[in-house]
């Protein structure tokens, strides 16, 4: 789905990615690569190609909209470093977008291996007018591009039946994006009046109220 703020314009992806069109950078929050292997670890039972999805989602999305840098909106990773290190490591070298990581609470592995292999990481990300933070902030002037939260709502039939759905929710100077990676979950979010609010579902993004 296309989308303007303030002037520029925005593609919500299906994947939970976002593109920025004028600026060509794709925005992404909430990967936790080395989730799957993790509880993997501790015996809990998930697809070893649940791996192998996080990196073909990237992919594809890079593919799709060729940016020339990438922003990772923290929780790049789910905690220390494991055998999805050395993946993410050959993945990246595969690419040569100029790539931001903004620290996020989960990002625990040492900066200088990010810098190792050319990602730079920040705290907080200015660009013309928009910010990029992990935890939604609000800063008088400026419009915050978040995660950290992993936004989801519940639609409800006529019925008994209720669907949960990832989605993009929009406030007035705020955009918080969905969790890219899998086995994630989603923390169900209430909209306001003058919030909207974008769903996922399948291959489509659906907006599904309005101001």
């Amino acid at each position: 789905m296309n989308i303007q703020i303030q002037n520029q314009n925005f593609v919500l992806h299906s994947s939970g990615a976002l593109f920025w069109e004028e600026k060509k950078i794709v925005i992404i929050s909430d990967v936790h690569l080395g989730k799957v292997t993790h509880f993997r670890k501790h015996g809990i039972a998930i697809p070893q190609n649940a791996i192998s999805e996080n990196f073909k989602k990237i992919t594809d999305v890079l593919e799709y909209f060729e940016p020339e840098k990438i922003i990772f909106l923290g929780d790049l990773f789910h905690s220390a470093k494991n055998s999805e290190w050395d993946l993410f490591e050959e993945w990246i070298s595969n690419h040569n977008q100029e790539t931001y990581l903004i620290a996020g609470n989960h990002d625990i592995i040492d900066q200088k291996h990010y810098y190792e292999i050319g990602i730079l990481v920040v705290d907080i990300l200015e660009i013309d007018g928009f910010f990029f933070t992990h935890h939604p902030t609000e800063m008088d002037g400026l419009f915050n591009f978040s995660g950290h939260i992993h936004p989801g709502i519940i639609l409800r039939g006529l019925g008994m039946q209720s669907l949960k759905l990832r989605c993009f929710f929009h406030k007035p100077n705020q955009m918080i994006l969905p969790a890219f990676g899998e086995f994630t979950g989603k923390f169900i979010l209430k909209p306001e009046e003058n919030h909207q609010v974008y769903a996922i579902a399948g291959n489509e993004v659906i907006l599904i109220n309005k101001k």
